[in-house]
């Protein structure tokens, strides 16, 4: 460590209220997706640290997930533990979110045009989120137990700010990619400047298989409804 990085460490030690920036680019390589190939947007990757030791709680936040145009929009959601995500309906049609695997489960029922519903998260984990009426509709919230996080932009580009001095663990998460590959992209980060610049990551899509999900009943999902209010019956 170089005498002026041991002089911003002790500086940020003295000053607890001392917060860096971290920051960097992400690119997404054997890709199959259009836009990736195509016009190299590498937007949609989860990035967030965790500092070693102990941590203060995040603070709750509450936030929505809209269902517009049938899509969740945003697609990737981040929040922290002991956030509420209102799902408001926007659209003319009925709509029925919910999550059967994986993070938290939950079921909102279905619920009319101009409604909202929503859910409290309580630990840790990723939830993907799924429309009992339209197959097409899908979404991802990430629940964290750390404020330090960030999605890249179309370029690859995320910012952290906030990140209090000391040993952290940088982690991503993209939906393509497998858990061995994201794993092996993580790394340890030391924050003791005021801007710390992580250099360039390349999580590759290998391996990604999509699956269709099934219906909150585990059962595959019926014709598409006509969005005209009847929708045939989703489970036996």
């Amino acid at each position: 460590m170089t005498l002026l990085s041991l002089i911003c460490f002790s500086a940020a030690l003295a000053f607890p209220g001392f917060a860096a920036t971290v920051s960097g680019r992400v690119e997404l390589v054997d890709s199959r997706a259009p836009a990736v190939r195509q016009h190299h947007d590498y937007s949609g990757v989860a990035v967030w640290l965790e500092p070693v030791g102990a941590a203060r709680p995040p603070v709750p936040l509450h936030v929505r997930m809209l269902q517009k145009d049938k899509a969740f929009e945003p697609h990737l959601l981040i929040v922290t533990v002991g956030s509420t995500v209102d799902f408001p309906n926007l659209d003319p049609v009925f709509h029925n979110a919910f999550s059967n695997y994986d993070g938290q489960l939950f079921d909102v029922g279905l619920y009319p045009p101009g409604s909202t519903r929503s859910v409290h998260f309580v630990r840790p984990g990723i939830v993907r989120v799924f429309c009992n009426i339209h197959s097409s509709m899908s979404a991802i919230i990430m629940v964290l137990d750390t404020p330090l996080f960030d999605i890249t932009n179309t370029e690859g580009r995320f910012e952290i700010a906030g990140v209090p001095a000391g040993e952290h663990d940088l982690n991503f998460f993209h939906e393509r990619a497998t858990q061995t590959t994201l794993r092996s992209a993580g790394r340890r980060v030391s924050v003791s400047g005021e801007r710390v610049s992580i250099p360039a990551v390349a999580i590759s899509e290998t391996g990604y298989l999509s699956i269709p999900h099934k219906n909150k009943y585990g059962q595959d999902y019926p014709p598409a409804p006509d969005d005209a209010g009847f929708y045939p019956a989703t489970h036996k």
